[in-house]
């Protein structure tokens, strides 16, 4: 048997040990990254959950999935997280929006359409220009959020 004869043969041998080891090495990666958290905007005002804890690097997803657009603006106030600035609109019927945090930390978001802030950077409901007023002269609950993150100790 001739040497480029040996080595057409040693060829699919080769393949079938390593293609294997490739595949494996590629879902080992994948495994390791933590998934994404999601925090969802129902049909109504407010997000779901409240309050979410994330790992640095760990993608969260915003999603509207009301008939209203809504924005996520951080509290950069209390901000400690990172992404400071942050004012993005949430089309309605699906709109998304990520973000990964880079280190631990506490990142407050409201809705800038469903609610403000008051002299002490708190979030509180629009009131009458963009509130509905209850029985008890109430404006609601501001549509507002808190993500907490944390390192990999």
């Amino acid at each position: 048997m001739t040497l480029s004869k040996l080595r057409w043969w040693a060829l699919p041998s080769l393949l079938i040990c390593f293609v294997p080891l490739l595949a494996f090495s590629q879902n080992a990666d994948t495994d390791s990254r933590p998934a994404a958290r999601q925090i969802i905007v129902p049909d109504e005002d407010r997000f779901i959950p409240f309050a979410i804890t994330v790992r640095v690097g760990q993608p969260v997803i915003w999603i509207n999935n009301d008939a209203d657009d809504h924005t996520v603006v951080s509290d950069d106030a209390f901000n400690t997280a990172g992404h400071r600035g942050t004012n993005v609109l949430l089309k309605a019927n699906g709109g998304r929006f990520a973000l990964v945090f880079k280190h631990p930390g506490v990142f407050p978001f409201y809705c800038r359409f469903h609610a403000m802030l008051d002299v002490d950077n708190q979030p509180k409901a629009p009131g009458p220009d963009g509130g509905i007023q209850d029985p008890n002269g109430n404006y609601g609950t501001p549509m507002n959020g808190v993500i907490t993150v944390v390192g990999d100790d």
